[in-house]
């Protein structure tokens, strides 16, 4: 018997669900452990509160007085909560989040100690910086880098530690995580934004960019999950043959939630609530075992912190219940693979959401040029767009089971492609009067009935337009959404700009009204928008050739989309807008493609090692209990034992041929990947490995997936997919 397997899984059966108890209402803990306003209200003196106010509207400097009152009153608030250790909490390029933690402790002498934490601390640390990828940024003895609090994202108690959310820059200014691109970028596009919203209403000083995200996960029993090697180093199965029953049914989605899977969601949503983060829908996904939690939209800055910190809070609380949390897109071949919906939109200081129409005309027009600008940015920059979400992982996921294809388009629905069609006619330059009442009235006046009665939706589409917001379907569950929001903003805020510079040369120099120079710009960027907008099905190979035909780009793997990243264009947007230098982009550039041919040789690694010390063992185990019954029934049957042990025999060849092709199949993997390793230039180590080293995970797996349907399942040693996705 496998020893492990059977252990893991009448472990597994045994487990019952934790009871959970809430004694309060949701309303009356949330953010019960968040330094918020609230809680600056308390703490903070008048002068302090204003000071830090300032800084998170109006992005202003806080002076030294007010941080050393800001930091004693965060040490006090955060003594009074039972804590004894600070720590800069930031978002360093590993894709996960990092912190050092330091007591507040410190010793006075005579043997005497006090609690210290004073307004340098809090602004300013110094971590050692030597091992977070840099991209070659720095030389690696140079181990200096700097944290700095980001005062626009509120300070948290988790367990015993203040936590205080920080950038992470290297010693030269030089941007080593993701926050510090993301705010430059919503700040460009709070200028861009706000330039243009003057258009239509003078009293917008700020416009905002509000993220919320959809995060997929599966729940995994922790004793199976330990059974298979592959998922404790890799996050996804690399073997495994598919069960009798997967999704097939679709009985699981939005499903009765089982017990056990039920109380992680209570215990999980309680600690959400005391950190703040607004999680407010939970449900069953369409795969077996696959769960997703959802919060109420939010600034994206603080959206993309909330998202890192319960990825990290989620993982804690299944071990509680026994739960392996697996964030990878792809965990399990013949199921869908997890996503993370980036629903994106913009809003005023006056609280309107620029992408929907309000009870005016004007105010119709507003909408219609965000949301134009909004897929005229998609349109100019979809090859950067997809790279923004591109890695190993999402890899496996893109362009199968309800996941978007790599191809970028947006779904906007036949009414508002109808819409748009109207207003491509509009007459180039000044309009009559009978134009412009039409116009408002018959075309820009009818928009919110079209949005209130569009029902269209298309879960192929990358990037769609869903009422009020745009939907980012093709972001991965694993992923970091500050990647995709920092290129999304930037691009948005880029073609505002230009938008702006088309509208004011008109008024200037064509003599036009504004609204007639808004009508004439839009009117030329629906005409150069076409070929982005896309109705149908995104699996199909019909929309490949169309798509080509199109001139949209189709780049399947991280090798060939990750190229966008450095292309002149994209360098040029971001230097110009401000958000990154050409050195941080193409030292991002270098940590995706390293991180990617590493994560391709940890798997190949993995692969080889179950295959050749698990499967194939296993193999020949059972070949030498069938060759016993086979010598038995040669021992009973003399000269005919061959007409009583024919399937035996076929079945011994069988299991030679795969135990055969395995062996041939890892050691070619071996020397292409030994081959790999020795080119230097990263593009062509990256393409070795995708096109050369990982072909051979599929045919390995094959050969390993026919041998589980032939061995006794009693000997089989690794944890199988029925066990995996229906244990409850």
């Amino acid at each position: 018997m496998a020893t492990l397997r059977f252990k893991a899984i009448q472990l597994a059966q045994s487990r019952k669900p934790i009871e959970i108890h809430e004694t309060k209402k949701r309303s009356e803990i949330f953010g019960e452990n968040v330094f918020n306003e609230r809680t600056m209200r308390q703490y903070l003196t008048v002068q302090a509160f204003n000071g830090v106010m300032s800084s998170i509207k109006h992005g202003k400097k806080i002076d030294r007085k007010i941080a050393d009152q800001v930091s004693s009153s965060m040490k006090d608030w955060a003594l009074s909560k039972g804590v004894t250790h600070y720590t800069h909490w930031f978002q360093p390029l590993t894709g996960a989040t990092a912190e050092k933690h330091d007591a507040f402790f410190e010793t006075i002498g005579n043997g005497m100690a006090i609690e210290k934490f004073d307004g340098d601390k809090l602004v300013q640390q110094e971590p050692d910086a030597s091992s977070f990828p840099h991209g070659g940024i720095r030389n690696t003895f140079e181990a200096r880098g700097y944290t700095a609090w980001d005062p626009t994202s509120p300070a948290y108690i988790y367990g015993t530690t203040l936590c205080i959310p920080t950038i992470f820059v290297s010693y030269t200014g030089e941007a080593l995580d993701y926050k510090t691109p993301l705010l430059k970028a919503l700040l460009a596009v709070d200028e861009s934004a706000t330039a243009v919203c003057k258009y239509f209403d003078k009293n917008v000083k700020k416009v905002s960019s509000f993220l919320g995200w959809e995060q997929e996960y599966f729940l995994i029993d922790r004793a199976l999950a330990g059974s298979r090697p592959d998922i404790n180093l890799t996050g996804r199965t690399l073997l495994g043959h598919s069960p009798a029953k997967g999704q097939q049914l679709d009985d699981h989605y939005f499903g009765s939630i089982p017990s056990r899977a039920f109380s992680f969601m209570r215990d999980l949503e309680t600690e959400c609530m005391l950190l703040g983060i607004p999680v407010k829908t939970r449900h069953n996904e369409v795969a077996p075992n696959q769960f997703e939690i959802a919060p109420i939209h939010e600034e994206a800055n603080l959206a993309v912190d909330h998202n890192a910190l319960l990825m990290d809070v989620m993982g804690k609380v299944a071990l509680r219940h026994d739960f392996k949390v697996l964030l990878h897109e792809k965990p399990f071949a013949g199921v869908n693979g997890s996503g993370k919906h980036n629903n994106w939109s913009l809003s005023t200081d006056t609280d309107v959401n620029l992408l929907s129409p309000g009870k005016t005309p004007m105010s119709n027009l507003q909408f219609l040029t965000f949301f134009i600008n909004t897929i005229k940015a998609v349109h100019n920059n979809e090859e950067l767009l997809r790279a923004a979400i591109t890695s190993a992982s999402n890899d496996h996921r893109l362009g199968s089971n309800e996941a978007p294809p790599a191809i970028m388009s947006v779904f906007i629905g036949a009414q508002l492609t109808g819409v748009l069609e109207e207003l491509e006619g509009v007459t180039k330059g000044k309009l009559s009067p009978e134009e412009k009442t039409d116009l408002k009235l018959n075309v820009v006046g009818k928009i919110p009935d079209v949005l209130l009665d569009n029902t269209d939706r298309n879960r192929t589409s990358p990037f769609a337009f869903t009422g009020n917001k745009f939907e980012f379907r093709a972001v991965g569950s694993i992923a970091n959404c500050a990647k995709p929001m920092t290129v999304l903003n930037t691009i948005v805020a880029k073609q505002l700009k230009d938008f702006k510079i088309e509208v004011d040369t008109l008024i200037a120099e064509k003599d036009l009204k504004k609204d007639e120079a808004i009508f004439n710009v839009l009117r030329e960027y629906i005409k150069s928008i076409k070929n982005i907008l896309f109705e149908g099905n995104g699996y199909g190979v019909e929309w490949e050739k169309e798509a080509k035909k199109r001139g949209l780009s189709n780049n399947k793997t991280t090798p060939e989309a990750l190229k966008a990243r450095i292309s002149k264009k994209s360098i040029d947007i971001f230097e110009e807008m401000g958000v990154m230098t050409r050195v941080e982009t193409i030292a991002r550039y270098e940590i995706d493609m390293e991180e990617y041919i590493k994560r391709v040789q940890i798997e190949s690694r993995v692969l080889g090692d179950i295959a050749g010390n698990h499967v194939v063992p296993t193999a020949v185990k059972y070949q030498n209990i069938l060759i016993e019954n086979v010598s038995g029934l040669k021992k009973i049957f003399g000269d005919e034992f061959e007409n009583h042990a024919k399937e035996q025999l076929k079945l011994l060849v069988r299991i030679s041929d795969h135990i055969e092709a395995i062996h041939m199949k890892i050691d070619a993997m071996i020397a292409a990947r030994k081959k790999a390793n020795k080119l230097t230039l990263i593009e062509k180590r990256a393409s070795d490995y995708c096109f050369k080293v990982k072909p051979f995970f599929d045919e390995i797996r094959y050969h390993c997936d026919k041998l589980e349907l032939m061995v006794d399942d009693e000997i089989w040693p690794l944890t199988k997919y029925r066990e995996l996705l229906f244990a409850r």
